[in-house]
């Protein structure tokens, strides 16, 4: 298989995995704070990672200039850019979130422009308008209302720092395993956020944890909801352009939308089908080029 239609099976199957992390994660937030829940998804990933790593004898090393990168990425990425994506939704919707951070893949064709020199062509363009329309009509528009204006602004900084992160992996060698990579990045992500939640990891949580159905619902989230689909938006993403990369993140509304409609019994209206269209010719045009 092509490597332009392999990284296409990775991003959409990475993006997918997120959007379904949303009936998981509507479980799991009512009886853990998320920041808390962040973390813990990220050690779970860490032991997932590190596990792979050592069975199937990864080489660990990586060159002393590409370090700063794999920090950045973390700390970018994995740290700001999630905190930033609970806060901005706590303090606006999630209507506003879903709107707002679906401007990431705009903000990675510009991102690969200045630090790729990537060249923005017409049918990308094209392709990043019609996904982002489709959003629209899937997630509707929230009240844009004064007091969302803080929550909107952390949830820019959302977007952009994902984007950043994006085009960040396009920095680092292909010749280096992507697993070594992600385990890195999210290992620096775990140190950083550590003093921000020592104070909410109580013996409570652990009671909590032993519940099946919670404990459970933490192992997906870490196992496959952050170890497998980050390896794979990463891998992915060394496989296509980082301007045509971004336009599979709308994969995550698509699917996260009509598996509330399976799961959780929510409402799919025809605007649904109208952006789940587009989406998909956005993609398909990406995918031609």
């Amino acid at each position: 298989m092509e490597n332009k239609y392999l990284g296409a099976v990775y991003l959409t199957l990475a993006a997918s995995i997120w959007g379904g992390m949303y009936v998981v994660s509507k479980a799991v937030l009512a009886v853990i704070e998320p920041m808390e829940l962040v973390w813990l998804r990220y050690v779970v990933a860490l032991m997932t990672l590190v596990l792979v790593g050592i069975v199937t004898k990864q080489s660990w090393h990586i060159g002393k200039r590409h370090i700063p990168v794999v920090i950045l990425m973390g700390v970018v990425g994995y740290f700001i850019s999630i905190w930033a994506q609970f806060a901005g939704t706590k303090l606006s919707s999630a209507q506003m979130g879903s709107v707002i951070t679906s401007a990431t893949p705009a903000f990675m064709v510009i991102f690969a422009r200045l630090l790729l020199q990537e060249r923005v062509t017409l049918r990308k363009a094209t392709s990043v308008s019609l996904a982002t329309i489709g959003v629209l009509l899937i997630v509707g528009i929230g009240d844009m209302g004064p007091s969302f204006q803080l929550g909107g602004v952390i949830l820019i900084i959302a977007a952009l720092t994902w984007a950043l992160l994006s085009v960040l992996v396009k920095l680092v060698p292909a010749e280096y395993s992507q697993l070594v990579i992600t385990t890195y990045a999210i290992f620096t992500a775990t140190v950083v956020m550590t003093p921000f939640v020592i104070d909410g990891l109580t013996m409570d949580m652990l009671r909590v944890l032993n519940t099946p159905a919670i404990g459970g619902g933490v192992l997906y989230l870490g196992i496959v909801s952050t170890a497998g689909a980050f390896y794979f938006w990463n891998k992915g993403l060394q496989m296509v352009e980082a301007g045509q990369g971004g336009l599979y993140f709308f994969f995550q509304p698509l699917v996260g939308t009509l598996l509330g409609w399976l799961f959780l019994g929510e409402q799919v209206s025809l605007p649904f089908w109208l952006g789940a269209g587009l989406i998909l010719g956005g993609v398909l045009l990406v995918i031609r080029e």
